[in-house]
């Protein structure tokens, strides 16, 4: 675990009935979300909650029943909500310069769909210069063309390996996943 005093944030990717629906040990995932947000919520970290929206007519379209956030999890008015159309939490978005305001460095990242929106926003965020941890447990996805356990297990050993110069991406289980800005 990273002690730097890096200034964190919690990340909440795409937390919403439509790309958590099906997923692989749902339940358990999105109590661990609960459970991050409520870390978060205690120790006053900022919380950033990105949610997929697709043009009129799509699955995802704003204010359909698929693009709400999922039940029990609902950001508050302290908390930034940041509306994407792509994997990237960061194209087209305000995200980098919101969390460049309040001198936000590390992310806390949990989240839907993980080879797609959770993947390519901690890559991205690490080419961004953020330190990012990502939630072990915190993130999961559908069967395709592999089962969905494999596809996560292949995403945290891999992200893990990720790093710049400046910062790299960890993975660290929920118990152990904390904000470098708190006090130990």
């Amino acid at each position: 675990m990273l002690d730097n005093g890096l200034k964190s944030a919690l990340v909440v990717i795409d937390a919403q009935v439509g790309p958590l629906w099906g997923t692989y040990q749902m339940e358990q995932t999105i109590a661990v979300m609960q459970q991050m947000i409520q870390k978060a919520e205690s120790r006053n970290i900022p919380i950033f909650y990105v949610q997929h929206e697709e043009p009129e007519g799509g699955f995802l379209t704003r204010g359909s029943q698929f693009w709400q956030f999922f039940q029990g999890i609902s950001p508050g008015s302290e908390d930034t909500i940041i509306h994407k159309q792509a994997s990237d939490s960061f194209y087209e978005t305000p995200l980098k310069e919101s969390l460049e305001q309040k001198g936000i460095q590390h992310l806390v990242i949990v989240g839907a769909r993980t080879e797609f929106c959770v993947d390519t926003t901690c890559r991205s965020a690490l080419s961004h210069g953020f330190h990012v941890t990502l939630v072990e447990d915190g993130h999961t996805t559908v069967d395709s063309s592999l089962p969905a356990e494999s596809i996560i297990k292949h995403h945290n050993l891999n992200l893990n390996a990720i790093q710049t110069p400046h910062a790299s991406i960890q993975v660290l289980p929920s118990e152990l996943a904390n904000f470098e800005n708190e006090s130990l």
